[in-house]
């Protein structure tokens, strides 16, 4: 799992609307919080602060799937061993980081490493800022697999626990730990950023956790990992294909197999939310249509380098302007899920079932123009400087 933006809540006249829209930032001096555990000193407060994200998290819902429904759940144990479990690799079979990375053992380890030197020369510094936003939301994963463990239902009770859902989270977290363990070895390597202020933002991030609006629902949960690794299965792609462009066939090799990976992980959430849809169309097409509605807010979102609030925005609006992760590719996925799911062939609904199938068929239209008025606003965009390439600027 990976960045993927927002397309539809920011009206910024900088930035691309598909990114966040400015917020009150918790490290401003204009910004003030009352909490409800008292503190001692100030040397306290100020602690807390520096653990707080970026942007300011509003009202919170929890626990909003009725005891009913977490029984489906329950219900699905055998189902999930057999057709979601059976998606994962065996670890023997899988990539790691090492078969695509200069071989410290080896006596050519030096010629290796100049070698990869040699092909980031090539590749320009807007490409890696985007390669680094990646590689921080890759490295957050703790925060992904917390997540998960909050949804009622599924969540892994006992940290070891052999239930299907649980075996899957667990496993599913050691796949996708390879992503950022390759792309950090990666840009280490290649001498072309600032590996410390990288390691900062990804400690901020993980300490920041993430705003999901999934209310420990698993409908939610579900639909919003659905779309992100649809999400994550397209910029890694694009990632690679840039590469390439760009001469670095090995970097492509990295990115595509990478993908490759979160396009299996799709293939299992999408396949969790279409038996959901056979056993209970209405409540997942409410559920749908709500998680479409709240916008899916990114795992990255509260990204921070210790200087730039907007960071997240900054990130993505470089996204955008290359083609890694487009406003086009949030409407792209919004149709694939309503097609995948089949959707507009839903019948029997409920009178607010109907009302949300045709809000969520409707919705990838309206998105794409809305991305239209975003183009002439990315003409006009500002280059600023980017901590993880030593302060070098970038055009967003």
């Amino acid at each position: 799992m990976a960045l993927k933006f927002n397309p539809i809540a920011a009206q910024s006249q900088k930035l691309p609307s598909f990114a966040l829209p400015p917020t009150a930032s918790r490290r401003s001096s204009k910004f003030f919080m009352v909490s409800s555990i008292s503190s001692g000193s100030k040397g306290v407060e100020n602690l807390k602060r520096s653990f707080m994200p970026p942007k300011e998290v509003h009202g919170q819902v929890t626990h909003s799937l009725p005891p009913q429904k977490i029984e489906i759940f329950k219900s699905l144990e055998g189902w999930a061993e057999e057709n979601i479990l059976t998606l994962l690799k065996p670890v023997e079979k899988c990539w790691q980081p090492a078969d695509f990375l200069p071989d410290p053992a080896s006596d050519g380890f030096y010629d290796q490493v100049k070698e990869l030197r040699e092909r980031a020369k090539e590749i320009p510094d807007d490409y890696f800022v985007v390669l680094v936003g990646d590689m921080i939301t890759e490295e957050a994963l703790p925060t992904y697999q917390t997540m998960l463990n909050t949804l009622d239902g599924t969540r892994d009770e006992t940290g070891a626990s052999l239930t299907s859902w649980a075996i899957w989270t667990r496993a599913w977290t050691a796949e996708e730990n390879r992503h950022g363990d390759l792309l950090n070895k990666y840009l280490y390597l290649s001498g072309r950023v600032d590996m410390r202020q990288i390691e900062r933002t990804i400690q901020y991030l993980i300490g920041s956790g993430m705003d999901p609006h999934t209310e420990n629902n698993p409908y939610l949960g579900l639909i919003y990992t659905s779309f992100q690794e649809r999400a994550t299965f397209i910029s890694h792609g694009n990632t690679a294909r840039l590469a390439k462009e760009h001469g670095d066939f090995k970097l492509a090799q990295i990115c595509g197999n990478i993908a490759s990976d979160e396009k299996r992980h799709e293939t299992a959430y999408t396949k969790i939310i279409e038996k959901l849809f056979e056993i209970d169309p209405d409540g997942t097409v409410l559920a749908f249509a709500d998680m479409m509605r709240k916008k899916i807010t990114m795992p990255a979102e509260f990204m921070y380098d210790g200087r730039d609030d907007n960071l997240f925005d900054h990130f993505s609006a470089v996204a955008q302007r290359l083609g890694v992760y487009a406003a086009k590719d949030y409407a792209d996925i919004v149709e694939f899920l309503v097609d995948r799911w089949k959707v507009k062939e839903l019948t029997g609904l409920s009178a607010d079932g109907r009302k949300a199938q045709d809000y969520v068929c409707r919705l990838a239209m309206r998105i794409r123009k809305l991305e239209e008025r975003a183009q002439e606003r990315a003409k006009q965009a500002p280059s600023i400087p980017f901590s993880w390439i030593f302060d070098r600027e970038v055009m967003l």
